[in-house]
């Protein structure tokens, strides 16, 4: 091999201690699930890491009543500055086992490890720590002077970022201080079983924190249904947030549903093309496009679209799949064989329509659930690929030529979570951005993430905030208005 070849440098996976077998996490202890067991796989080998507990529900019902218990007589009375406490600890200890974790979530999930060591675990702890300073302050919150807990909060989280999402749902929760139970993605359990002994390793009550994988027909379905839960936090696909919201419609339950995305990533002709390159690629490649905002559909105005497309094919070139564990690979592994088809399906839908597709060049692994990144150009707004959300790593190319067509393409979409601005004129920057109907807009930069900043969408991309304040009042309720 010449020293100019390419040499992989895998994370080594020593450092990560995992069981032959998870249970439940329920009321501080591990236990038995009374339902079947599965394994999780990897799925850049297919190869088996773990048995994981399917949860029943009966021990749905088990772990609600074990946060019921730690809430009446524990947690809700503790100070806030003491809850504050148990949180910057367990932020603490997501930092010293940063590395574990992001090997866990890499084999479990198929993001390469450079996004998981560098985004996606720095940002958990960064969400707890932020969430702890939060704890005793919440009359500040915006809800008067004495605002309350609501109780036990049911939390379900996707496949896509399963540590983070945890974050976004677990640490507001217990600043605000509510006890929680928690049911990670089926294909992505293990980060959410090691946070179960982060919890332990903290000294959290028992009972204030209850992990629970398993189906979501099953364990989903009864924690939603469950009388003795207060709120439900959803984050993952329209359909399924829809029968959310019917089945707890009539309730007194509280509710937040961060469902699917449609983002429109919007370049202008005096954008700078470049650094506008770099945040296409980051906004529909990044995590194989397994992103709820990703920008996935790029509007370019047309006298600059052959010289966008030009570099941004170009750019896509230099980009590396294999591995996930290699420190060097780009685009790392499709979360599930399901997943993988799905994506198959719509990306040769979008041929069958007519727009043009680009196809990244690349070798494939042999074993694993693999999609190279791919571009359509030619597309029209009525295309299949414009409009449907396709969670993998396919860009759907429009063109536009006046701000006020941009506007309305970009607006053109059932969903409203996200959208870029590239244009170094700041007046047209604000109108745009306040012309469009999305909860996030990025301005000459996309995905990117912070704790202080509500993040959450309109129409089918569900209701209610993520992040900042907005996220704590979430789980708030106005103590005076009792």
């Amino acid at each position: 091999m010449s020293f100019l070849e390419y040499a992989p440098a895998p994370e080594s996976t020593s450092i990560l201690k995992l069981q032959k077998s998870y249970g439940l996490f329920i009321n501080g202890e591990w236990v038995d699930g009374g339902d079947k067991s599965y394994t999780t796989i990897s799925p850049s080998t297919e190869k088996p890491i773990a048995e994981i507990a399917h949860a029943s529900a009966k021990d749905v019902d088990r772990a609600v009543s074990a946060a019921r218990a730690a809430y009446d007589t524990v947690w809700s009375r503790m100070s806030g500055a003491d809850r504050g406490k148990y949180l910057f600890r367990i932020a603490r200890l997501i930092q010293e086992r940063a590395r574990e974790l992001a090997v866990a979530e890499t084999l479990d999930n198929g993001k390469p490890i450079r996004e998981t060591r560098d985004v996606d675990i720095p940002l958990v702890a960064a969400w707890f720590f932020h969430y702890a300073g939060w704890a005793d302050k919440l009359e500040w919150a915006g809800l008067g002077p004495n605002p309350k807990a609501l109780g036990v909060a049911g939390q379900i989280i996707p496949w896509n970022f399963p540590l983070l999402m945890l974050a976004w749902k677990v640490a507001p929760a217990l600043a605000a201080g509510n006890t929680v139970v928690l049911k990670p993605a089926e294909t992505t359990p293990l980060t959410a079983l090691l946070f179960a002994d982060i919890c332990q390793q903290a000294g959290l009550p028992d009972g204030v924190v209850n992990i629970i994988p398993g189906r979501g027909e099953v364990a989903g379905q009864a924690l939603v249904e469950h009388p003795g839960v207060n709120k439900i936090a959803f984050t993952g696909s329209t359909a399924v947030g829809r029968s959310i919201a019917r089945t707890i419609a009539g309730t007194e339950k509280k509710l937040t549903l961060e469902l699917g995305g449609k983002g429109a990533n919007i370049v202008f002709e005096d954008a700078a093309v470049d650094e506008a390159v770099e945040g296409i690629v980051r906004g529909i490649f990044f995590n194989q496009g397994h992103v709820c905002c990703a920008g996935s559909r790029l509007l370019v105005q047309e006298n600059v679209h052959d010289e966008i497309v030009e570099k941004l094919t170009r750019r896509l070139g230099t980009l590396r799949l294999g591995d996930p564990l290699d420190k060097n690979t780009d685009i790392g592994a499709i979360n599930s064989k399901e997943q993988l088809d799905r994506i198959t399906a719509l990306a040769n839908t979008g041929e069958s329509e007519g727009a043009e597709r680009w196809t990244l060049d690349c070798e494939i692994p042999t074993n694993g659930f693999w999609f190279r990144p791919t571009v359509f150009t030619n597309v029209a707004t009525s295309n299949t690929i414009a409009r449907e959300e396709i969670f993998g790593p396919v860009l759907s190319v429009l063109t536009f030529r006046t701000a006020e067509e941009a506007i309305t393409k970009a607006n053109n979409t059932p969903y409203g979570l996200s959208a870029g601005i590239w244009t170094q004129n700041a007046s047209r920057m604000l109108r745009v951005a306040d012309e469009l109907r999305a909860g996030v807009i990025w301005a000459n930069t996309f995905n990117q993430f912070d704790p202080t900043s509500p993040f959450g969408g309109y129409k089918e991309s569900g209701y209610g905030r993520e992040g900042g304040r907005h996220g704590l009042t979430a789980y708030l309720s106005n103590g005076d208005a009792r």
